[in-house]
């Protein structure tokens, strides 16, 4: 026979987990888009294949195209870094796709080390003079967290988020919720 205090103390633990559960049944977090972007933006690398964008690094490059376009952003910085044999980095790629699109060389900055949102972020950091404000250029789903991310680094920051494709998978969907979760839970070690 159990007694009392076992069951009282599988009680939080029950709340817990039910609390946890709720929250990745959830529909996915959003932060809103600013309205106007900050003059530089730091866009987010998701993956390059052989030279070429990926589908997702690529919806994220016509959307900061699409804001320099729209006027009053000076600067992108392109952040990613390169899988080992690798002969190009998310950066260069980002970079080189927006030339190619009519953003002189003169407005890009290619980050070229990172393979984590947090690398992107502190990697891109040392690029820029010091407290610039930035406009983060991301998709819906990691906005959330790279946005948290920005802020504990101490950037002034806002978001401007590209949609989501159709196709997305709920494994990108539900590992964006639990990266939020472990970062509020454990948060980073600067």
């Amino acid at each position: 026979m159990r007694s009392r205090g076992s069951t009282l103390s599988l009680l939080p633990l029950t709340v817990l987990a039910l609390l946890a559960v709720g929250f990745l049944a959830l529909p996915n977090l959003r932060v809103p888009n600013t309205e106007r972007p900050h003059p530089t933006l730091i866009v987010l690398g998701a993956a390059q294949y052989a030279g070429r964008p990926s589908p997702a690094f690529q919806r994220r490059l016509n959307h900061a195209l699409a804001l320099y376009q729209g006027g009053g952003v000076t600067r992108i910085v392109v952040t990613g870094g390169r899988r080992p044999g690798d002969p190009f980095s998310e950066g260069e790629v980002g970079q080189a796709y927006l030339e190619k699109y009519g953003v002189p060389a003169s407005a890009l900055l290619a980050e070229a080390r990172s393979r984590t949102t947090l690398e992107n972020l502190r990697f891109a950091r040392t690029m820029l003079p010091p407290h610039t404000p930035i406009t983060l250029v991301t998709d819906e789903a990691h906005a959330p967290r790279a946005l948290a991310l920005a802020r504990a680094l101490g950037m002034e920051a806002d978001v401007s988020a590209s949609p989501l494709s159709k196709g997305v998978s709920r494994s990108y969907l539900l590992r964006e919720k639990v990266a939020l979760v472990a970062y509020a839970l454990i948060g980073i070690r600067l």
